[in-house]
């Protein structure tokens, strides 16, 4: 998945609950100014920003680490 699916993904999840940005920025423990920087796309959140967000949403978010090959 691709980072502009993922925050649309959240953003999704999010509106689809009626959450507010303030809302999920204080069930989940990450700052809001973090959270309206990852939904506008300007923001690099960690892997446990991202844990944090899904846990409050209810998704369950799974990471997949791919090993490159070099020629």
């Amino acid at each position: 998945m691709h980072s502009k699916d993922l925050i649309e993904a959240i953003k999704t999840r999010r509106d689809h609950l009626n959450v507010t940005q303030d809302m999920l920025a204080e069930l989940s423990g990450v700052g809001l100014r973090t959270l309206k920087q990852f939904e506008s796309g300007k923001g690099n959140p960690t892997l446990e920003t991202l844990q944090k967000l899904g846990d409050a949403l209810g998704m369950a978010l799974t990471f997949e680490v791919k090993e490159l090959t070099t020629k």
